[in-house]
């Protein structure tokens, strides 16, 4: 069986940016009418009477899933911006945010070499002399 890694283009759709701040809407939306009683006998009845005073929760709901949802969109679309467009189209087969030259190295090897140190100092010989 071969593991055909996928590329960014096909992790990163627009479709799926716009998806993920649809849920993010939604959620908002479903959260804001929660905790503002919408669904509450309380609320519907000052509202069916008209003694509800200010935005009702329905209309507060949806202003507020409407700004998470385009807070959402324009967040994403300004990180896309951060990818460089000569990696799209290279298949991703290790994590993103690893240098190229650390991806096999250990931590212990990367401190060493960051020090300056060889590994002949661990063996008491100086490669400077």
């Amino acid at each position: 069986m071969t593991d055909q890694k996928p590329t960014r283009r096909e992790i990163l759709r627009p479709l799926h940016l716009v998806g993920i701040a649809l849920v993010c809407g939604i959620f908002a939306t479903v959260v804001t009418l929660v905790s503002t009683g919408a669904f509450t006998d309380r609320v519907n009845g000052a509202i069916a009477r008209g003694t509800y005073e200010g935005l009702t929760p329905i209309a507060l709901g949806l202003v507020v899933g409407g700004v998470s949802f385009i807070v959402t969109l324009l967040g994403l679309a300004m990180l896309m911006l951060a990818v460089d467009p000569a990696d799209v189209t290279k298949r991703v087969d290790r994590a993103v945010l690893l240098d190229p030259e650390d991806a096999s190295g250990s931590p212990d090897e990367k401190g060493a070499e960051s020090r300056g140190d060889s590994g002949d100092a661990a063996s008491g010989t100086s490669s400077g002399r």
